[in-house]
């Protein structure tokens, strides 16, 4: 594994991102019938950061918000509470039809009621994301961060995100930061634009060290070919998910790591969840084993971040693979769509199938 992290840093994971709120019915009940909800401060990428800030390593988010906004102001203490920084412009509401922070409105499901999740984004702020707004070199430059993190539910937000990823990506990758990528493939977000995602994605691919997707995210943002995402008996595509690697690895040869996540749902409350990562030559396999869910989504956020967790503290790929799934796994048994371990053995519990109580 060719992957050196920088020394002496402010923080460790950087992140692009778009706030927002996540509201939930408690107990797993439907959004329609529901008059009580939960409500956190969420982005997909935030949620990454949070395993490492969790466990010490303050982490950095660079985004938009909306000035004056009680929202606005419930994310920035969130974020604080959860020892992450942010910078970012203010930007003038412009009226009540101006702009918002996005609204994810979210049905856990519940046996074999499926979960369902409307985002509501009319007006989101964070698609201004403008490279002129931040002091990039500042940034990667003097306070130093070891991993920029990119996720594809950003670069795919709007055409001015696009374009925001790529240059943030360039400057960090100038002053020797590892680039990390989570393809994060939305039907939604793509249609009648695959030509330019397309093309926005693979120029962040090529310049990419550690590249993360699901069984089809490789197929879908990348035109790799892969075995058919979904269905039964995940365990028996492991040689399939290995090929397809491989064609990613032949494709985007820059990157040392690439991590792939299984899961197939049995119920609502039970799902198999696994995971590949390939390290230089180095295969790991977690088979997909049984986890009890609470709350599906995060999962693969926690994923990538307990993976990102594990490279910064120079562990091998066995190790942080590892890590990274039973960081998933955890995400999965909260509320909140991120994952806050309390140390790393709680992580190291889930992985090794140890729910005892700990006194």
């Amino acid at each position: 594994m060719n992957l050196k992290l920088r020394e002496n840093c402010k923080y460790g994971v950087a992140v692009p991102t778009s706030m927002g709120v996540r509201i939930t019915p408690p107990n797993g009940a439907p959004v329609h019938t529901s008059n009580t909800f939960f409500m956190q401060s969420t982005s997909a990428e935030s949620n990454v950061v949070n395993i490492s800030s969790s466990l010490g390593i303050k982490g950095l988010v660079l985004t938009n918000f909306v000035e004056g906004s009680p929202i606005s102001g419930f994310i920035k203490g969130e974020l604080r509470r959860r020892n992450i920084d942010y910078i970012g412009p203010d930007i003038p509401q412009g009226g009540p039809w101006g702009y918002r922070h996005q609204f994810n409105i979210a049905d856990s499901g519940y046996g074999t009621r499926g979960p369902r999740v409307h985002n509501d984004r009319a007006g989101e702020v964070g698609c201004t994301l403008d490279i002129k707004d931040f002091d990039l070199e500042d940034v990667f430059g003097n306070q130093g961060v070891q991993i920029l993190h990119l996720s594809g539910l950003v670069a795919a937000l709007s055409p001015e995100t696009g374009r925001f990823c790529t240059q943030v990506a360039k400057a960090a990758k100038k002053h020797g930061t590892v680039i990390s990528f989570d393809l994060n493939h939305r039907a939604t977000f793509w249609k009648g634009r695959e030509k330019e995602l397309r093309a926005v994605f693979t120029e962040i691919a090529e310049i990419t060290d550690i590249l993360v997707g699901n069984e089809e995210d490789f197929q879908l943002c990348l035109g790799v070919e892969g075995p058919e995402a979904g269905g039964s008996d995940l365990s028996s595509k492991i040689d399939s998910f290995k090929e397809m690697i491989n064609c990613v690895k032949k494709a985007f040869p820059n990157a040392s790591i690439y991590g792939n996540t299984l899961r197939q749902v049995i119920t609502v409350g039970e799902h198999l969840w696994g995971a590949i990562t390939l390290s230089g030559d180095t295969w790991t396999v977690i088979e997909p084993r049984s986890i009890q869910i609470l709350d599906r989504i995060g999962g693969g956020d926690g994923f990538v971040g307990g993976l990102l967790y594990g490279i910064m503290q120079g562990w091998t790929p066995d190790r942080f693979t590892a890590f990274g799934w039973a960081s998933g796994a955890l995400a999965t048994t909260v509320l909140t769509d991120y994952a806050t371990p309390a140390d790393e053995d709680m992580v190291w519990s889930i992985y090794k199938g140890n729910a005892r109580v700990q006194r």
